[in-house]
Formats: C-alpha cells, sequence, structure tokens
C-alpha cells in the first residue's frame, strides 16, 4: 500500500520539480534481458554476414548478453526478413538488410508484399560501393572504352548478375547505353569471378570486398565504382560518375532494422549500442577491410535515407517490370 501512495506522489509531484529545475528521476536505458539474434537473410561469408559479424560481436561486448548471427538466405533476402517480421517487437531480434530490401514488393517472389512497413529502421551502419568488372581479356581500359567495344563486337557481351538489383542494372544498360546484352544469372559473386577469369562471362556488378583480391592479383579488371566519389580500397578506379555514366551512381548500404511494434526507447537504445559498436575495434577493421565506410545514420536519419531509396526502387520497377 505504501509503495502504491509513494507512486501517486511522485506522478503529482514531477510536473511541478520539472518547473522548479529539479531533476526528474532518471529511466533506465533499455538492455536486451536475454541473447539477441540478428537474421542475415543471405548465405554466410558475403560482405552483409560479415559486417553483421563484427557489429554482433562488439554488441555483445557493449551488452555482456549473447548476439547471434543467424544466416535465412533464399528469395532475394525475403525468407530471413519475414522472420524478422514475425518475431517479438522487443529489441531482441534484429534484421542486418542492404539498400535491396526496398526492391523486395517488386520480387515475383514476394506476390505483392512489402516488408518495408513492417520493419522499423534503427541505425544504416555502413555503405560500400558496387564495382563494375570486366574479364581483364576483355578489350579497353575504361568503362567507357569496354561499353563501345560491346557495342560494336561481333559477339554479344555476357552480363553476370547475382541479384536482382544488378538485373534491373542490366535492362537500363541495355535501354540507356545502347548495349545488347547477354545477362546470365549465378547463385553468388563466388561463381560469378570464377568465370570472369576464366573469360565464360566478360561483365559484371559486384561489391568490392569480392572483387578485390582477384583485381590486385589481375584476374579481373576493376573499370569504375558505383556512385559519385572513388572508394578507399581502390582509390585509383574512377566513379561511374566521373567515368560520365551516371545513372549508375548506386551505392550499397547495410542497417539494421527492427520489427514494426518496437518501442521508440528500445529503437533509440539499439541505435545507440550500434553507434557505439561500429566504432569498435573489431567493426572499424572488419569494415576497413571490406573497403566499406561507417556511416552511423540515427534512426530518423535511417529513415529518410529508406524512403528515398524506395522512390529510387519503384522508379526503376515501373520502368523495368520484374519476371520469373
Amino acid at each position: 500500500m505504501f509503495e502504491s501512495i509513494r507512486h501517486r506522489v511522485l506522478a503529482l509531484l514531477l510536473p511541478t520539480l520539472a518547473l522548479i529545475g529539479v531533476p526528474a528521476i532518471a529511466q533506465p536505458v533499455w538492455k536486451p534481458t536475454g541473447p539477441v539474434t540478428i537474421v542475415v537473410p543471405y548465405s554466410p561469408g558475403g560482405g552483409t554476414d560479415v559486417q553483421a559479424r563484427a557489429v554482433a560481436r562488439e554488441l555483445s561486448s557493449i551488452w555482456g548478453q549473447s548476439v547471434i548471427v543467424e544466416n535465412a538466405p533464399g528469395a532475394d533476402g525475403l525468407i530471413g526478413t519475414r522472420k524478422v517480421i514475425a518475431a517479438k517487437p522487443d529489441g531482441q531480434t534484429l534484421l542486418v538488410q542492404t539498400y535491396a530490401v526496398t526492391l523486395s514488393k517488386h520480387l515475383p517472389a514476394a506476390k505483392g508484399f512489402d516488408p518495408m512497413p513492417q520493419l522499423i529502421p534503427v541505425s544504416v551502419f555502413s555503405q560500400s560501393p558496387g564495382v563494375f568488372v570486366a574479364n581483364p581479356k576483355l578489350p579497353g581500359k575504361t568503362l567507357a572504352e569496354v561499353i563501345r567495344h560491346c557495342k560494336t563486337a561481333a559477339k554479344q557481351c555476357s552480363f553476370g548478375t547475382t541479384e536482382t538489383v544488378a538485373r534491373l542494372q542490366a535492362q537500363m544498360m541495355r535501354a540507356d547505353m545502347g548495349l545488347d546484352l547477354v545477362v546470365v544469372n549465378y547463385k553468388g559473386s563466388g561463381q560469378v569471378i570464377t568465370d570472369l577469369v576464366a573469360g565464360n562471362v566478360d561483365l559484371a556488378i559486384m561489391g568490392v570486398t569480392a572483387a578485390l583480391p582477384h583485381y590486385k592479383s589481375g584476374g579481373v579488371k576493376v573499370l569504375a565504382t558505383l556512385g559519385s566519389k572513388r572508394t578507399s580500397a581502390t582509390p585509383e578506379v574512377p566513379s561511374t560518375v566521373e567515368a560520365g555514366f551516371p545513372a549508375l551512381d548506386q551505392v550499397t548500404w547495410f542497417g539494421l532494422f527492427a520489427p514494426k511494434g518496437t518501442p521508440q526507447t528500445v529503437v533509440d537504445a539499439l541505435a545507440a549500442a550500434t553507434s557505439q559498436a561500429i566504432k569498435g575495434e573489431t567493426a572499424a577493421r572488419t569494415f576497413s577491410t571490406l573497403g566499406a565506410d561507417v556511416l552511423d545514420a540515427s534512426p530518423s536519419e535511417s529513415a529518410s535515407m529508406v524512403r528515398r531509396e524506395i522512390e529510387r526502387m519503384d522508379a526503376l520497377a515501373k520502368r523495368f517490370p520484374l519476371t520469373e
């Protein structure tokens, strides 16, 4: 009874205390009360997975809790994304996704399902540019020269893709650059690299992480970095905007999401912990190795980035409708 009276008195006094400058009683910052699961909707070993694991290790140290990375690949990321959407919105089941998630509703496999209204952006924590790569024996040293070759070559140039966004980019290049490309779909960047090095496919767009070792060894040519800026991983390579192809201004970002219904106090606490995590030694070293840049966007900044990406992807999918 006395405890109940004390709470009622505090409730009456708090507004008055605030007015006279007496600090109110601070609410404890949210922390997970048990193991946290971060779902990565792609296969292990890729750039998304490696970054998620680095962040998870830092978060585990910050919270003093196990942070488990669970890979749930399939359906262009929809399987793992749906799993998080269906989870309890308590901050203990999270999703790491890329900008490609904003295209999900246009995928035939989605059957009209749009995951974005069911997710809350917590932090867009890094970005990593894609690169335009070519078989080293393909004539031309620059992107413009290679494209010119493909326009006039007797044999069609082939373009390897691993994701839907790249397939849309191939369609855009066909339409805007007059390239009659043969598009070859692969399950992973490792297979594309193997065929690029062997000369079985001519061109591809992929993450800088996958291309870098083979670029350094001479196995592939990196013709341009997607976006408006050069990347620290390949400072000698021009951006697609510099090279005269502004339509290929696309940078891959990586973000942490929570299920819809997660309380704002929990979202803010997750964002604060993520901000601390990406500045940790393990995360910083991993991002640097991958050629990724730390962004550390707040929940509101992340939401704005997501909205802009949705608009861009909607326009692209409208122009080049996706089919099975």
